[in-house]
């Protein structure tokens, strides 16, 4: 009867470690294929059109005469926005985790903890919406600004929405450091602060480290929010006060309105041959960096 019952679980294990090899390749496979797919409708774009004047051009004007695709305004953009909010985000998602992993009482801590990760859950669209009628206006009266719909507005909102994903990380970064390492630095005379700030944020580098490439993951690649806030103007930012286009905006509304096969349809996927480029070396970085900083 045991042995039975031992040939099936190791059945059953052997199933199960198949399955999840097998996931691991399908993802990879699509991953590859999505690559291609983009690779094969974008450079179409470059049979008519020089790559030289995509990447480095500073005007996007796909219905002017002759069309200009020069994607300078749109990756300023984007990086304005995302920078923004990385700014905003990082230090209140340290603060917030440590605060919910060091300091808060345990039953406040675990309605904190449920909270923010609630706040995941909430589609951007609903956040975009919320921001187009409440955070654009006040950003206009309190910078004496002619719209309220500029970068600024952006980052806000984007800093919002990448705080569940970072303070979420880290929370459980610091919740992974050994004991033993705090009640060390304590019985040296350290105060909590010390402790916090000496042992265990050098402890936790890595974990902090990750949640802030997710962070900046999660901003790069948001569309519906900034389409509704940032007010969507394709020109080269001067500051976080201006309307500024990104990337995933642009692409998001102007798909449907491209001619399919047409260049402009095409310039679109170039694009998103940009952003895939931009995103897969964000998660090279940031595992590179984090396993130099495990060693």
């Amino acid at each position: 009867m045991k042995s039975s019952r031992a040939y099936l679980n190791r059945i059953f294990e052997f199933v199960i470690e198949k399955a999840i090899f097998l996931a691991g390749i399908l993802s990879i496979v699509f991953v590859f294929l999505i690559f291609l797919f983009l690779i094969k409708e974008g450079f179409s774009l470059f049979r008519t059109y020089s790559i030289f004047s995509f990447l480095f051009g500073t005007k996007w004007y796909p219905i002017s005469s002759p069309p200009q695709f020069g994607i300078v305004p749109l990756l300023l953009g984007s990086v304005a926005v995302t920078l923004g909010a990385i700014l905003i985000a990082v230090p209140l998602g340290i603060g917030s985790a440590i605060y919910i992993a060091e300091i808060a009482p345990r039953w406040l801590r675990e309605i904190l903890k449920a909270t923010v990760e609630f706040l995941a859950a909430i589609p951007s669209i609903v956040l975009g919406f919320i921001g187009l009628v409440t955070l654009a206006p006040l950003v206009k009266k309190l910078f004496h600004l002619p719209t309220g719909l500029t970068a600024l507005s952006g980052s806000i909102m984007l800093a919002f929405m990448a705080m569940p994903t970072i303070v979420s990380m880290m929370e459980d970064a610091f919740t992974a450091v050994p004991k033993s390492y705090r009640e060390g630095a304590l019985a040296l005379g350290a105060t909590r602060w010390e402790m916090i700030r000496r042992v265990l944020l050098p402890a936790s580098a890595s974990g902090m480290l990750a949640a802030i490439m997710l962070g900046i993951g999660r901003v790069i690649g948001e569309t519906m929010a900034v389409l509704m806030i940032t007010g969507n103007a394709a020109r080269i930012p001067t500051g976080l006060t201006q309307p500024v286009r990104t990337m995933t905006a642009t692409i998001a509304a102007e798909m449907g309105e491209a001619v399919q096969g047409g260049n402009h349809y095409f310039a679109l996927f170039a694009i998103g041959i940009v952003l895939f480029i931009i995103t897969f070396l964000i998660n090279v970085t940031a595992s590179f960096l984090v396993r130099s900083q495990r060693k």
